[in-house]
């Protein structure tokens, strides 16, 4: 059973877009993006970045390091077959909840197989 963290209100995140919560020792990115709310770790998987300074485009967040594209939902680069953390989320009585249980894909996820998030 996770043990969700609050992070921030959703009010908040609709205007802002982004906002970084440090949950134990790793730093979250929460998105408001596409009129979904999405968690990756904020730090770069390939040269350790802060993502939060990335420009969110076509469902992706574009690392302002070396321009990798990862995709919103499962944080998979194509280019180079690997996956940035992401965190399960839920939205519940206008305020925005964080898994920090981090979920890292081997392989290419099949987005078949995702649960299909909610419009918030």
């Amino acid at each position: 059973m996770p043990s969700w963290q609050k992070v921030t209100d959703l009010a908040s995140l609709k205007r802002r877009k982004k906002c970084v919560a440090t949950l134990g020792d790793d730093e979250i990115l929460v998105l408001y993006a596409e009129g979904r709310v999405y968690a990756l770790n904020n730090t770069c998987i390939h040269k350790g970045k802060k993502l939060a300074r990335g420009l969110v485009f076509k469902g992706h967040i574009i690392c302002p390091g070396h321009q990798w594209a990862f995709d919103l939902r499962t944080g998979w680069v194509d280019e180079w077959a690997q996956c940035q953390p992401t965190y399960a989320v839920r939205v519940e009585d206008g305020e925005v909840y964080v898994d920090p249980e981090p979920k890292v894909y081997r392989t290419k996820p099949c987005l078949a197989q995702e649960p299909e998030r909610k419009e918030v």
